[in-house]
């Protein structure tokens, strides 16, 4: 009997800023409050990159952490995924940069540009390459310097987004636990939502002349809230439904830690209890591509995540993207 081949998450790794940007911070910098931050976001706090670290130097870290614990060497990499929004250049890729920092050798590597789904676009690519035979293992780092690349003067949007980065290795499995599947779509008709023209250079941007050419962040809220549950609510439900599954048979949702009202807002329309959706937004922010990661990390060290546990990941992000990834861990 041929076994059916699988991919599985073999190890994760995560890596933020020391250096924490509070609510009370943000009222010294912007017409805001600590209410009216968490009241909106439920966000209390954020890290901040220190001036000069680079998107992959935050995210060597995270890739050295998840290759120690899958117990993988980086030179039995098959393929590297760098899923950013924030590269520090055009090119040469922050993959190859992470690449060459954690000396995988000739490992092909490149960076996924699909925002705050990067993530899930980047497992959905991983399993393919190893369910193909194409690759054994794979290595995904997903980092973020957003404070970079908002405008510091717009409290609807600075206050919501943090730095970090966070990164999995996935793997060849011939068990049952592993990736179930995946759902990935983006529709570049929404792409005026969320939109920016810059890139998380170290070296500090300022100045008119960036603020006109659309350098920063700039984000329609109210509408990007609406498209944001709808799309993470249907993507989910065809994806359980698909795989002969309700939301009554997940144990846990990690979805993308946009902000707590969106969480909610996906977490009621599934039908999935608070207590079965996991949240980190209230420290980190919203991180992107690293947020999922980073918040699978911290459910697997706290408990949340158990062997034999059905996993759900929903993300929604700019482009616009959105995709969900079930796991059976």
């Amino acid at each position: 009997m041929t076994v059916a081949v699988r991919s599985k998450i073999s190890g994760l790794g995560r890596n933020v800023p020391d250096k924490v940007l509070s609510n009370a911070d943000l009222e010294k910098m912007v017409d805001t409050s600590d209410e009216w931050i968490k009241t909106r976001t439920g966000i209390s706090e954020r890290r901040i990159a220190d001036d000069g670290v680079t998107t992959s130097q935050l995210g060597i870290p995270a890739a050295r952490e998840a290759l120690r614990n899958a117990g993988i060497d980086p030179e039995e990499l098959d393929l590297l995924l760098c899923a950013t929004s924030t590269p520090e250049n055009m090119f040469p890729s922050t993959g190859c940069a992470i690449g060459h920092g954690i000396e995988a050798g000739d490992c092909p590597s490149f960076d996924l540009l699909a925002a705050c789904t990067g993530f899930i676009y980047a497992v959905s690519i991983a399993d393919n390459f190893i369910r193909s035979g194409s690759a054994n293992n794979v290595l995904i780092v997903a980092s973020e310097i957003y404070s970079r690349i908002v405008n510091w003067k717009d409290r609807s949007t600075c206050v919501l987004f943090g730095d970090g980065a966070a990164a999995a290795v996935i793997s060849r499995s011939d068990g049952s636990s592993g990736i179930i599947d995946s759902r990935i779509h983006s529709n570049g008709a929404y792409g005026d939502l969320l939109t920016t023209g810059g890139v998380a250079s170290r070296r500090p941007v300022a100045g008119r002349a960036i603020e006109d050419a659309g350098y920063f962040l700039t984000m329609k809220g109210n509408q990007t809230f609406k498209v944001a549950v709808k799309r993470m609510t249907d993507v989910a439900s065809k994806l359980l439904e698909k795989n002969g599954l309700s939301a009554n048979d997940v144990d846990i949702v990690i979805p993308h830690q946009a902000n707590i009202r969106i969480i909610n807002a996906v977490g009621k329309s599934l039908g999935v209890p608070e207590e079965k959706v996991f949240v980190n937004v209230n420290k980190y922010g919203n991180t992107s591509a690293a947020s999922i990661p980073i918040a699978m990390y911290e459910a697997v060290e706290e408990g949340r995540v158990k062997p034999g546990d059905l996993v759900l990941l929903v993300a929604f992000g700019g482009g616009l993207t959105w995709g969900a990834t079930l796991i059976r861990w």
